[in-house]
Order: structure tokens, then sequence, then C-alpha cells
């Protein structure tokens, strides 16, 4: 035993907060009449082969409370332990239990952060980004959904299907830890199951729009396929249905509560996914990069193409359209196309951290991106806003001149050479050609 002074720090203490037992049931309460504390002056038990040749450098302390398991604190529990290395004797390391969460949707490589402080970060960019992203997918939807006008061509019909998945995945999401909170294994299998659904429906129809795009500019002859946008919508939602069903029907487990974002304390929080990983990266890494390839090489394709009609058709460009306006098309096309997910293929070694900021930080706010490119600043749906939203000097008299740009827009595009004599292929392209021909589009 050791005798100290009263001025002399103590070895290690623990704060507990009086709203510790709040959390849990009040026959639980009727129990937690007791705290316990081990302290270990000597750290020998705890030195593990993972931590090579590196030194402990305090005492250690664990406390209990009747056995519990109390979770879900309002306040932090501190401890406070003395380093008890010569080089620092008096100092004091504090370590608060808080709760970080996850800071990327889905990380490919399944790399923990090396410190706590990222962590903290990049879970805040991600769960801010996607409820942003979140509450203008939902804008996007209603503004394409309330005007009939804006759904007479199948990328905008692509695009409401698009963004009604990732709005799904975006929920989930900012609900799985709280939906794992709960313990309930059936909850969070459920939780997981949905989360990989939408995951999935995201990248399908993602692909879908490239392949989309592929057969209207540069397949343009290719024969009108009868029932277009079924088939698109049953492989959209169907392909994915059939992955996660099997993962569950392998193995339901394959779904589960995974550890995430592991503190100081060597405590991590919960989350519902897949906890195979083998399932995870059959199930989700092999299928992204199927899609994300089909996108990448789509884009190459198309952008060449439409290279090639711009440099042969000069006359059919508009006198307006700039390098922005060109760029602010292909930074759209690269949003809806998901090309953004290819961040993760670059979060391995040294470039892991800088690329899981950049992955964190577009992909979480997809949505957002989605708006702005896609529905603010379309020349066809901001009319639409001013026609029926707007008050005023801003307001457009209904039918003012949207049909004579809209017949204008198509004669364009009729004297394009990426243009079907097919007029039934013409309406299902013609927003997407626009890119190359004009800015109304986009």
């Amino acid at each position: 035993k050791r005798t100290m002074k009263s001025s002399e720090p103590a070895l290690a203490s623990v704060y507990l907060p009086a709203s510790l037992t709040s959390g849990i049931s009040p026959e639980e309460q009727k129990q937690a009449n007791s705290v316990q504390f081990t302290f270990y002056a000597k750290n020998s038990f705890f030195k593990v082969l993972s931590l090579y040749n590196k030194t402990l450098v305090s005492t250690v302390l664990g406390s209990s409370v009747a056995n519990l398991s109390i979770s879900n604190l309002s306040e932090n529990i501190e401890f406070a332990i003395r380093n008890t290395t010569e080089t620092n004797s008096l100092g004091l390391c504090s370590l608060s239990v808080c709760c970080v969460c996850h800071f990327s949707m889905q990380d490919l490589s399944r790399q923990e952060l090396p410190d706590q402080k990222n962590t903290q970060i990049l879970t805040f960019i991600t769960y801010i980004g996607c409820g942003i992203s979140a509450i203008f997918l939902a804008i996007t939807l209603l503004t394409y959904l309330s005007f009939p006008k804006l759904l007479r061509d199948i990328p905008a019909k692509i695009l409401v299907q698009l963004c009604s998945s990732l709005l799904f995945l975006n929920l989930v999401f900012l609900l799985d830890s709280w939906l794992g909170s709960h313990n309930n294994t059936g909850l969070c299998i459920c939780t997981a199951f949905f989360l990989h659904y939408f995951l999935l429906t995201s990248f399908t129809w993602a692909g879908l729009e490239a392949l989309h795009m592929y057969l209207s500019i540069v397949r343009v002859f290719t024969p009108y396929l009868s029932q277009y946008m079924l088939k698109f919508t049953l492989m959209g939602w169907g392909i994915p249905l059939i992955i996660v069903i099997i993962v569950i029907s392998v193995d339901k487990n394959n779904y589960g509560l995974i550890n995430y974002g592991k503190h100081t304390n060597d405590t991590s929080d919960n989350f519902c996914w897949l906890s195979n990983n083998i399932a995870f990266y059959v199930g989700v890494v092999a299928y992204f990069l199927l899609i994300f390839i089909l996108c990448l090489l789509a884009f190459i394709v198309v952008m060449g193409h439409l290279s090639r009609i711009k440099k042969q058709n000069p006359h059919n460009q508009s006198p307006k359209r700039s390098v922005m306006t060109d760029l602010r098309s292909v930074t759209g096309l690269v949003i809806i196309l998901g090309l953004t997910w290819g961040f993760a293929l670059f979060a391995w070694g040294p470039l892991y951290l800088p690329f899981v900021y950049l992955f964190s930080i577009f992909n979480s706010l997809q949505g957002f991106f989605v708006f702005v490119f896609h529905c603010a600043i379309k020349e066809n749906v901001r009319r639409q806003w001013r026609t029926y939203l707007c008050c005023g000097k801003l307001r457009l008299a209904e039918n003012s001149d949207w049909s004579r740009t809209f017949t204008q827009n198509k004669k364009t595009i009729s004297r394009s050479s990426a243009i079907t004599l097919d007029p039934k292929f013409t309406s299902r392209s013609s927003s997407v050609v626009s890119f190359g021909t004009n800015s109304s589009g986009m």
C-alpha cells in the first residue's frame, strides 16, 4: 500500500453524473444501490501483442454499477488518470465517454480512423450533410411531381426514381444508430436490410441513367423499346431486391449490429449494417464497382460523342453557351451518375484520410447537389416555380412562353446528328441531348 501526501494528486479518479441511472428501468434502479471501482496499480495484465513495444503510461481504473448495462447517457462519465512515467509524472489524462457515430455512409475499406477527433468531425459532416440532402431531395421530388410538364421525358422520370431512392437511403441512415440502440435483434436486421436495399437501388438508378444516356445519344438508331420506363423501373427496384433477399436467405445474421467509432476507453458505437464481411464485399463492393465502371464508361463515351457533334456542327451551338455552362452541365452529370462515390476507391493507405473526407462531403451532400444542378438552375424548372409559386413581378403568366421555348428546343435538337428520325424516341432523349446542343435543359 502506497502512502501519499494530501497535496499529491491522486493516481486516478472518476466522476459519475447524477443522471447515471435515469435511463434504466425502475426495477434496475432498485438494484443500482452500489458502485464498484476496480483499480490496478500494475498494468502488466493489459499488455497486448498489438501494441508491440509501446509502453502503458498509467494505471488502470474500471467502474461498474451493480453489473447493469447503462447506455444513452445525457452527461459524460469522466476518468482522470495520472501519468506514472518520469517524463510527465504530474500529468493528468482526462478521458470523456462521448457518442461518436459514423463518418461516412458506407466505407468500402472498413478501416477505422486513427484518432477520435477526425471521427467526430466526419460524423458531424456526414449527419449534417445527410439531413440537408434529405430536405432538398424532398423539395426536388415535390417539384417534379407537382408539375406534369417536367415529367415529359425519360431522364426526368429516372431523376424522380433516383431522388426517391436517395431520400429513403438518407432517412434510414439517419435513423440507423437510434434504432440500433434499442438492442432489438429483429429491428436491427430489418434496419440493415432496408439500408442495404436503398443503397443498392441508388447505385442501380445511377447505372440506369448512364445506360439511358448511352442509348439516347450514342446508339441513336436503336429501335424504340416498348414499355421502356416500365422495364427500367423493374430493374431499378427489382435487381437490388433480389440481392438483399439472397443475402438474408443465406443467413439472416449477415445483417446485424456492428461497432463503429471506437473510443479511447475501448468502447464503440453500434450501427445496424452488414455484419458479414463476405456479404459486404460481394453484396455492396462488387455491385458498386460494376455500376461505377458502367457509369464511368458511359460518361466518357457520351462526352466524347457530344464533343465530336459540337466540332462537326458548330452552327447548331447557342452563341450564349460558354465554357462555364458546359462545366456546369458536366458537373450535373457527374453528380447524378454518382461518380463522386469513386473517392471511396482511393481511401487506402496514406491517402485514406483525405479521400474519406472528400467521400463524406460529396456523398452526404449528393441530394443537395442533385437539387442544385437538376432543379434549381434548370430553366424549365425555374419557369414552373415562377408560374405557379411566385407572385408580383417574379410571376410568369401560365403558358407564357413555355410552348415557344419547348418548340425551339426540339427544333434545335432535331438538327443535331445525335437525333433519330423516330419522334417517339426524340421525346425520351431530348433533355439529355440538350447538354450538347443548348443550355435550356441545364
